[in-house]
């Protein structure tokens, strides 16, 4: 028996460049955006999207957590933006780490953990419910992702 022979075709995913005016890459986020500060969302830049893109999507996690990773924020549908507002929401939001739509800011229970601030261009809207989760939003965005890029901040408590 012949098998059909396949040429796979791997698309280059472009890179964008994701940075916040408030905190270098891997260092310190400031109080203001944790559970000891404000506890909103930092501002971000987002450079290098393909004119193509027709949403974005965000997603904030920390693999440091103690039992696993944990979402901090899930969010898709945002505009084609260079800039996420400092306490914004312009996207729609899915369930983060406590199945809450919204933002939660960092707050280890001990020792210096990794944020992850990833956001990605897409090729289309997303049409997905409230209770969407990042594993769900992965699986939808994988066929979408035009390019993706990431910045990440630290933090450590400092009351515990």
């Amino acid at each position: 028996m012949t098998l059909p022979l396949f040429t796979l075709v791997i698309a280059m995913q472009a890179a964008l460049t994701v940075s916040s005016p408030v905190f270098q890459a891997n260092a310190l986020i400031p109080t203001k955006y944790t559970c000891e500060g404000a506890n909103i969302n930092p501002p971000l830049n987002v450079g290098g999207i393909p004119k193509t893109t027709k949403s974005l999507v965000l997603i904030v996690d920390d693999p440091d957590a103690p039992n696993g990773t944990f979402d901090h924020w899930v969010m898709w549908n945002i505009p084609v933006l260079n800039v996420i507002e400092e306490n914004s929401a312009p996207g729609k939001e899915g369930k983060n780490g406590k199945h809450e739509n919204k933002y939660i800011g960092p707050c280890p229970p001990k020792g210096v953990h990794h944020y992850h601030f990833r956001v990605y261009a897409l090729d289309a809207k997303l049409d997905l419910p409230e209770s969407t989760d990042k594993k769900a939003l992965l699986q939808a965005i994988a066929s979408h992702t035009l390019a993706s890029g990431e910045v990440i901040g630290l933090y450590e408590r400092k009351n515990k």
